[in-house]
């Protein structure tokens, strides 16, 4: 009896072991969210598909075409009601009031250690459906990486992993969402490396390309195993065309710059004049439905355009006119909170600048052009890595987009320079510099994480002495003779926060007891003096010391009240970042 007792405590002490390797459970994780996070964006496509269909009678990518036979009055009325609809949603069920993006996902990464909200993922995903199904100038890119990176959040939650755990299962979900979109597994793979988890690590990296893999396979399955799309191979006709790609790139790369800068001048234009957030949507939809009466090209995603400018069915002036209608019209979608990725525009302006260029370098050199088309892929690459901030992924994205390997030299070439001059004269990418203007600095990473994690209400003392406005000058300077700090905080009958004192402060009076009687605390207090509230954190905490050069600082409820807390010491704030940081290390080598 006691053989088959020890095989079996053997078995269990092995299956434990397996459950506590972090490659395996990371492995077998990423499989589940490859396939979970392909049937979501599996679901996603139909779900805009389905709408299209129901607001413009049509199912295909190529809706400009359809949208040519539509009313005039269809082509305004759409975009626009759609555009009412988000803005409601957003202004009354959104966190923040507006939808969230890619940029979400790397402010997640960085410093939230992965954590995304489920319900503002699953709000995001059906506003976001709902405005690319109504012809909104965006990509459902942006939108499906959202999606794979919340659903991949909340199951790492739910299983409550690690803070590296999670920050792979959530690079897992980018790489399996990019995978599915494009029906590119590598490219998927390296793009959660590159622009959300930040490295390659094996440890990271193998249960990413797992997640990409499956996610794929399960996307064909549906979609098919073919490339987003059609055209003639296209070889590069001589070496020396290599000076003209390096040319294309840095063209593309100000067509970059001046693409992004637009939604960015949108946004503040928007701020500037004070137009609601609800109603920014709508107008970016009377705004898109009115260009679209002139170039329909500006419908949806766009990939019937950029095909269309693939196989050089637009002339020179159509691309130009087209790629800055392209820009405008994005500008407003994404500026004024429609929804929406930023990567299928990017293909379809990076498409007409390639081509237009191609236009005029095969006019002048045609012996030495591999002809317009070619020119359009390279475009399309150099403007897509150039926004998304994504050299690698992005080279990878279009090759396996296009299945032609033979403009790879061309496109690469391309796109070093449109991402050295855009990161130059505009910053690394479009996210990092949506998250600059909301004051997010995802450099810190780590640190940066963990000094937002922790709350002034759980540091903050009441050792701090106080005083009423009332009293007089001799008990403030027996307060202050008993204070640590060698300051007592000032406060209202209320309560409220009124002011501190310091010896300092008391100047002339500080040894004269004449004016005893004639002198309050509040005569010489010194007012508005630096606060916290118990809902700062740590980061805010050390800015603010910083910028006074106070090592204490008192603690209120809220600035509307101001009532008087306590003190928070700058001591404390290091003592708890620095416990704060043993523990996430020893919880991450599972200690």
């Amino acid at each position: 009896m006691k053989k088959p007792r020890i095989s079996y405590a053997r078995t269990l002490i092995s299956l434990r072991r397996l459950l506590r390797n972090d490659h395996l459970v990371l492995s077998a994780l990423g499989l589940a969210v490859g396939a979970l996070t392909g049937a979501a964006i599996v679901g996603f496509r139909e779900l805009i598909t389905t709408i299209q269909l129901l607001l413009f009678n049509s199912d295909s990518e190529r809706l400009f075409q359809h949208a040519q036979d539509l009313p005039w009055w269809q082509i305004v009325t759409v975009p626009t009601s759609a555009g009412l609809l988000v803005g409601l949603f957003v202004y009354r069920f959104m966190p923040n009031r507006r939808l969230q993006s890619v940029a979400d996902v790397i402010e997640a990464n960085a410093l939230r250690g992965g954590r995304m909200s489920a319900k503002a993922g699953i709000g995001t995903a059906l506003i976001n459906a709902v405005a690319i199904g109504a012809g909104a100038s965006v990509g459902r890119e942006g939108p499906a990486v959202h999606i794979g990176a919340t659903l991949s959040s909340w199951i790492a939650q739910q299983l409550h992993l690690t803070r590296t755990l999670r920050r792979t299962l959530l690079g897992c979900g980018v790489g399996a969402a990019v995978a599915a979109s494009f029906n590119a597994p590598i490219a998927g793979a390296l793009f959660a490396s590159e622009v959300v988890v930040g490295h390659y690590a094996l440890k990271a990296f193998a249960p990413i390309v797992i997640a990409s893999v499956a996610s794929t396979a399960l996307s064909r399955t549906f979609f098919g195993d073919f490339p987003a799309f059609a055209l003639d191979a296209k070889i590069i006709a001589s070496f020396w065309e290599f000076p003209a790609f390096v040319l294309l790139g840095l063209v593309a790369g100000v067509a970059a710059i001046v693409f992004m800068r637009a939604i960015f001048l949108a946004q503040d234009f928007a701020d500037k004049v004070g137009i609601p957030t609800w109603f920014r949507p709508m107008l970016a939809g009377l705004l898109v439905g009115l260009i679209a009466l002139v170039y329909p090209q500006v419908l949806g995603i766009g990939y019937g355009t950029t095909e269309s400018a693939l196989l050089m069915q637009f002339g020179f002036y159509t691309l130009v006119a087209i790629g800055l209608a392209k820009i405008m019209a994005t500008a407003f979608c994404v500026g004024w909170g429609f929804g929406g990725g930023v990567f299928s525009p990017a293909l379809v302006i990076g498409a007409m600048v390639g081509g237009s260029f191609g236009i005029v370098a095969t006019h002048f050199v045609p012996d030495l052009s591999s002809g317009p088309g070619a020119y359009t892929i390279v475009g399309m690459g150099a403007v897509a890595a150039a926004v998304m901030g994504a050299p690698i992924s992005t080279t990878l994205i279009i090759f396996e987009m296009t299945s032609n390997y033979a403009l790879t030299l061309g496109v690469m070439l391309a796109v070093v320079a449109s991402s050295e001059i855009t990161h130059h004269f505009f910053g690394r990418s479009f996210f990092n510099n949506q998250l600059i203007r909301r004051g997010v600095d995802v450099k810190e990473g780590f640190e940066t994480e963990i000094m937002k994690s922790i709350h002034i209400s759980e540091v903050y003392s009441t050792d701090g002495e106080s005083i009423q406005m009332s009293e007089c000058l001799q008990d403030v300077r027996i307060k202050l003779q008993h204070s640590p700090l060698g300051e007592i905080f000032v406060v209202r009958d209320t309560g409220q926060l009124y002011g501190t004192v310091t010896l300092a402060d008391l100047s002339e009076s500080a040894f004269d007891h004449g004016f005893d009687d004639l002198i309050t605390a509040s005569d010489v207090a010194r007012l508005h003096p630096p606060v916290l509230t118990v809902s700062d954190d740590l980061e805010t905490a050390l800015a603010v010391m910083q910028d006074s050069g106070e090592e204490h600082i008192a603690v209120v409820d809220d600035t509307a009240s101001m009532t008087f807390k306590g003190c928070v010491h700058h001591r404390e704030v290091m003592a708890a970042y620095n416990r704060m940081l043993l523990q996430t290390r020893h919880e991450e080598h599972g200690e």
